[in-house]
């Protein structure tokens, strides 16, 4: 059987994969998660947390950098159901994001000025394969603390 082979960029060449950077087991489990408590099938909650890892390696990748970043209320499921384990979120930690914990500070409001759609951009520009359906409710921000490095 042939294996799927993402898309090359011709500027950026082949996109980057969460997969090979997630342990299957623990991606399984994650997944597991998500259909327990969504009526998601096993494909939307890959879709999901896949995202959801898109999203915090990015973070990470530009920690110190107070781009403000935030995810869509979709992809804001995902990065809850990969924080709340927290032993494995900690490893995450230590291998993306220097040893430094990437803590989540949720502000009760909502935003409305265009974090969502640019925060997919450079998720993009960094060379991971963006669910833009997934990004859609760019109007209605998650409501992350901007400026800090916590998402």
């Amino acid at each position: 059987m042939a294996t799927a082979v993402a898309p090359a960029d011709p500027i950026v060449g082949p996109l980057r994969n969460v997969r090979d950077h997630i342990p299957a087991a623990l991606r399984d489990k994650q997944v597991g998660l998500l259909m327990r408590d969504y009526p998601y099938d096993s494909v939307m909650a890959a879709r999901v947390l896949g995202q959801g890892y898109a999203y915090l390696l990015t973070a990470m990748a530009h920690r110190g950098e107070h781009l403000s970043l935030g995810p869509s209320s979709l992809v804001d499921i995902g990065v809850h159901t990969i924080i709340l384990d927290t032993v494995a979120y900690a490893e995450l930690c230590r291998k993306h994001n220097g040893g430094h914990f990437l803590h989540h500070v949720p502000a009760v409001e909502y935003k409305d000025d265009g974090t969502v759609l640019r925060t997919a951009h450079l998720i993009a520009a960094d060379g991971w394969d963006v669910d833009l359906p997934l990004w859609s409710d760019a109007a209605k921000c998650s409501p992350c603390h901007p400026g800090n490095d916590s998402h």
